[in-house]
């Protein structure tokens, strides 16, 4: 018996994991697959309620899991970043879930608002998922002389700044700090290759500004560069920014992307926007060796919450990158299988792809096709 958490989270994210329950229920029924959901009621309710964001003792329940289904977060009634940050980055950070896996497919039948509709897009894009620009250091001083003290913990290592700054002619600076460890990059460089040995791909092509951030960029381009010695699998190095340009004008060049955690943020967005929008969209939060967390790409969407108009197939297909997580590839290749079948048709598409399906008529579509196979 496999546990899985279950984390319904702010405004849509409820209906799409309603929805992403109904097709595991359906699945792993068929394959004789057995999954003891709990559910954990984290999230701006929950918060406004008790004032907690995420206690201990549920972070030690959740450690028990052998994986994670979170809906979205983020609520108008709460500051933004108290539960993105306290609940999303903090899972992350926790468990350790150093890869951000997202795949950006085009399937049949989908607007595209940026590719020609019958443009073969396939791209594995692995984002580092604990370090760079997200780690949280930073302050903002006023004029005169200023020391702050910055922690960085981590379960492989601690960093500690001491910042000291002298501020002259000018009323207020605001500064972050960037973080790439050798052991950070190597283990996500790994993670990448490996991959891309197991799909048959022969190129990683690796992404950075390395021109500008040398220091923190020259460790990632030698991590990739030992790496693609140890695997035995060509590399290139890419600008951010030309890479950018690249997915809008030839996005089928590439097949597997390595990126720093901020880089990867933005573009996989776009690449979202290349597979017909966010609500398609899936991605899983990896830790191979320890506890997943697996979501929908999109976020709350307060606006059309409560509506029936919320795509559940971001949520679907993270429901499957978890069960071949987990080890059930077929029953994760049935789902995938079925929501091309619904999404070819043409016939049923959400608000979003700029059609009137309902939520649920989505997902009973899927399951239809599900139970023919």
């Amino acid at each position: 018996m496999q546990k899985v958490g279950v984390i319904p989270g702010d405004g849509i994210g409820p209906e799409v994991i309603k929805e992403a329950r109904r097709v595991l229920d359906s699945v792993t029924e068929s394959k004789s697959i057995a999954l003891e959901f709990e559910e954990f009621p984290l999230g701006a309710g929950h918060y406004l309620k008790t004032g907690e964001v995420l206690a201990e003792e549920t972070l030690q329940r959740l450690s028990r899991k052998d994986a994670i289904l979170l809906g979205a977060m983020g609520d108008p009634r709460v500051k933004p970043g108290i539960l993105e940050k306290g609940v999303l980055l903090r899972l992350r950070f926790h468990f350790d879930q150093y890869v951000n896996l997202r795949p950006v497919k085009l399937y049949e039948g989908v607007p595209s608002p940026l590719a020609d509709n019958h443009r073969k897009i396939d791209i594995q894009f692995v984002r580092e998922n604990t370090e760079d620009f997200y780690v949280g250091l930073g302050a903002r001083v006023k004029s005169g002389i200023s020391n702050t003290s910055l922690s960085l913990i981590r379960r492989a290592y601690e960093a500690k700044f001491d910042v000291g700054v002298d501020l002259k002619d000018e009323q207020e600076l605001a500064f972050q700090i960037g973080v790439i460890t050798k052991h950070g990059a190597k283990r996500i460089m790994d993670f990448a290759f490996q991959l891309a040995k197991k799909n048959g791909i022969d190129l990683v092509t690796s992404v950075d500004k390395a021109n500008v951030l040398t220091e923190m960029y020259g460790l990632w381009r030698e991590a990739c560069e030992e790496a693609s010695a140890r695997h035995g699998i060509a590399k290139e190095f890419q600008y951010v920014d030309a890479v950018a340009l690249h997915m809008v004008r030839d996005p089928e060049r590439f097949k597997l992307l390595v990126a720093p955690n901020l880089f990867g943020d933005i573009l996989t967005d776009l690449g979202a926007a290349l597979q017909g929008g966010l609500g398609l969209a899936p991605s899983a939060n990896i830790n191979p060796s320890g506890v997943s967390m697996f979501e929908p790409v999109h976020g709350s969407a307060p606006d059309i919450a409560g509506k029936g108009m919320a795509n559940p197939v971001g949520a679907i297909l993270s429901s499957a990158l978890m069960l071949d997580t987990l080890g059930h590839k077929a029953a994760a290749d049935e789902i995938e299988s079925a929501v091309k079948e619904v999404l070819r048709s043409g016939k049923h598409r959400t608000a979003d792809m700029g059609g009137k399906t309902s939520t649920s008529k989505m997902t009973d579509e899927i399951l239809k096709h599900l139970a023919h196979r």
